[in-house]
């Protein structure tokens, strides 16, 4: 079904976000720390019309969904919660939105750590300031975009997937300090390319440990006497700290070390290391990973033409990130997915998006 044939009209706009893929630092965008992701080829896509019946009317290609919003006091679940969060956002900073009609379609891979949800909230604002005309800026959308997260969808997110996906390309890595939100746009890794594959365990952010991790640091940072874990540059200061925040703050801290060592320039092979070093403290310290994503990284880090390999988004499922030798990545792939396979898991390639349709 199409905008037309589920509303009975056509749609006046429409707008498109892309998904992330996060290449080193992660964690650490909720502590006011430093992130380097790049966006995916797959987006999502939002049309908009303006509904006659003075109620919202959402409706998913993907869930094949519709929802209507009849008491704009009660934020609706699933997909809408975020299309009703970036409405609820912009009335709140004064802007007068009418009640609308929402088509939405997406080749994001959903529970994968790919930030589907933060893709689907800057298409929505970016659909919303075409439509009204809103003066409002791409900085400002992922801000929208992150208040919607937090406040409609239950996820205290920080600002680095919507930025990423409001601000970013699939040609560079996007260096952001989230706390001041300086960025530099960065060519990726020399002669090397990007390979994202599902571990085939969905994760979903709001019923997973990621509130509570976040929670874990906030406690940590008060201890120290820091507005945030940013503020640490020595791990040595984090020892004093008691269990488990001692190694939620280790992995914070030395996590922020390794995207400011990219950010002064490392060959593709220092790059690597540095994302082997990150799943290790991700799965030790941060305690984020489970076996799925530990064998597949695994597997990619062994396996010749991979600089190096680490889960990628909140963890507890989803997908992993390998930076490989240019043009390599098909080979490395299918290579990749068998042995997975024979070690009892279904894994998928995402990103070359080459393999979507025919991924083992």
């Amino acid at each position: 079904m199409d905008f037309q044939q589920v509303f009975g009209k056509s749609p006046e706009t429409q707008a498109s976000a892309p998904g992330r893929v996060n290449l080193l630092g992660e964690h650490t965008d909720y502590n006011d720390g430093f992130v380097l992701p790049t966006t995916i080829p797959q987006s999502t896509t939002v049309q908009l019309g303006l509904s006659s019946d003075r109620q919202h009317h959402f409706y998913s290609e993907n869930f094949n969904e519709q929802v209507s919003i009849l008491d704009i006091n009660h934020t609706p679940s699933g997909f809408a919660s975020y299309i009703f969060g970036c409405i609820e956002v912009l009335q709140k900073a004064g802007y007068t939105i009418p009640s609308l009609c929402v088509y939405v379609k997406s080749s994001v891979p959903m529970g994968s750590g790919l930030s589907s949800s933060a893709a689907l909230e800057v298409a929505t604002l970016r659909g919303l300031r075409q439509l009204l005309n809103l003066p409002i800026d791409d900085v400002e959308i992922a801000q929208f975009a992150q208040q919607a997260e937090i406040h409609y969808a239950g996820v205290q997110c920080g600002i680095m997937d919507q930025m990423a996906s409001s601000l970013a390309d699939t040609e560079h890595i996007l260096f952001l300090d989230t706390r001041t939100l300086e960025r530099r746009v960065m060519p990726l890794p020399e002669k090397a390319e990007i390979l994202v594959i599902d571990s085939g365990v969905p994760r979903t952010l709001a019923s997973s440990g990621y509130n509570q991790r976040r929670a874990e640091c906030e406690e940590a940072a008060r201890s120290l006497g820091v507005k945030a874990l940013r503020d640490i540059t020595d791990a040595e200061v984090i020892e004093k700290l008691p269990e488990p925040l001692r190694r939620r703050a280790r992995h914070v801290v030395t996590e922020n070390n390794r995207v400011l060592e990219v950010l002064q320039g490392v060959t593709s092979e220092r790059f690597g290391e540095l994302m082997n070093a990150s799943h290790a403290s991700l799965r030790d310290d941060y305690e984020v990973s489970v076996p799925a994503l530990d064998t597949l990284v695994e597997l990619l880090q062994k396996t010749p033409g991979v600089f190096g390999a680490r889960l990628t988004g909140a963890g507890f499922g989803g997908a992993c990130v390998a930076l490989v030798a240019a043009d390599e990545a098909k080979s490395i792939a299918t290579h990749i997915l068998e042995q997975y396979k024979q070690a009892g898991y279904t894994g998928q390639i995402l990103v070359p998006s080459w393999e979507l349709s025919d991924a083992t």
